[in-house]
């Protein structure tokens, strides 16, 4: 097929969990506003003088090992978190990664009893100046393109899922490209915005990036019900011509389950073109199929790219 997009040539896996190199916590900042009721955190590592050292491009993700042992007394596993810097690090020489962490406190329904995010809550309570063990990167296909300025993008994010949409929108303004973007973000309330001064700003510089904000407890739908990122589709004219376009990507990054809720719209829409059909019969229409079954016949595309956790 044409316009298929080509990815750059990436090493992974030089931390690996068996050997984690030490950087250094050297920023760690409140990213949602006053008031929130979640805890995140805009958090910066010096990776200089370790194989990660310039490494890391936009798209990739890097592991944390937390300290200690689990109930079984085995060490902790890592945790992959999502690179919110460029590609040339946040200080333009690839030295200092970003990523944003959420604080995990849940309480189970069953016990009443509270659970406390492992690797999340450790991150959040270190100081600047804290050593912490790192591993990868991580990652080949969530990436932008070779040639960024041949293509146009649509970024649905939720929560800290904007993470690499950070990193490559500042990779998108450095290469001065006059492409399409259109950044969908989807928060509970206005309080968790995540990066909106940089994103309105970027918008400012790069005249094709499109930032909607997208709160679903507060700006409800006319029919009272939740507004989420997927319905951007079917109510925004001008993200459903870019999306028509041959020259379009998707990407993808948040809360798992999401994407079986864009693949509905994208059918919808009569935008399959993104999508893959697997093992269903011609006359299967698969907007009536439920939610396990159109994960199961339905794989993004080789221009839709995916990170849910």
């Amino acid at each position: 097929m044409d316009n298929m997009p080509v990815f750059p040539e990436v090493r992974i896996g030089l931390a690996k969990p068996h050997a984690p190199v030490a950087a250094t916590l050297v920023e760690s900042r409140v990213a949602t506003s006053e008031g929130s009721p979640n805890f995140v955190r805009h958090v910066s590592f010096d990776v200089g003088n370790t194989p990660l050292e310039g490494k890391l491009i936009a798209g990739q993700s890097f592991g944390v090992v937390p300290p200690g042992t689990d109930a079984d007394g085995k060490p902790y596993k890592l945790r992959l978190y999502s690179l919110s810097s460029p590609s040339r690090g946040e200080e333009g020489a690839g030295r200092l990664i970003s990523t944003l962490v959420k604080r995990v406190i849940e309480e189970d329904p069953a016990t009443h009893r509270l659970y406390l995010g492992v690797c999340s809550n450790y991150l959040c309570d270190l100081q600047p100046g804290a050593q912490v063990l790192l591993t990868g990167p991580a990652g080949k296909r969530f990436l932008l393109p070779t040639e960024p300025g041949a293509y146009h993008y649509v970024f649905f994010a939720t929560g800290t899922g904007v993470a690499p949409f950070r990193a490559m929108v500042l990779d998108l303004l450095a290469a001065g490209v006059s492409s399409r973007i259109h950044l969908v973000v989807g928060v509970p309330y206005r309080t968790d915005y995540l990066y909106h001064d940089l994103f309105t700003a970027a918008a400012d510089q790069l005249p094709g990036l499109d930032y909607r904000v997208v709160v679903s407890r507060e700006d409800r739908r006319p029919d009272g019900s939740k507004h989420y990122v997927h319905h951007q589709i079917g109510v925004d004219p001008a993200l459903r011509d870019t999306l028509a376009r041959a020259n379009t990507l998707i990407y993808v990054c948040g809360i798992k389950d999401m994407e079986t809720a864009i693949y509905r719209e994208l059918l919808r829409a009569g935008l399959g073109d993104y999508l893959e059909l697997r093992g269903l019969e011609a006359n299967v229409d698969p907007l009536r199929l439920g939610h396990e079954a159109l994960r199961r016949h339905i794989r993004p595309g080789p221009r839709m790219f995916l990170e849910v956790y």
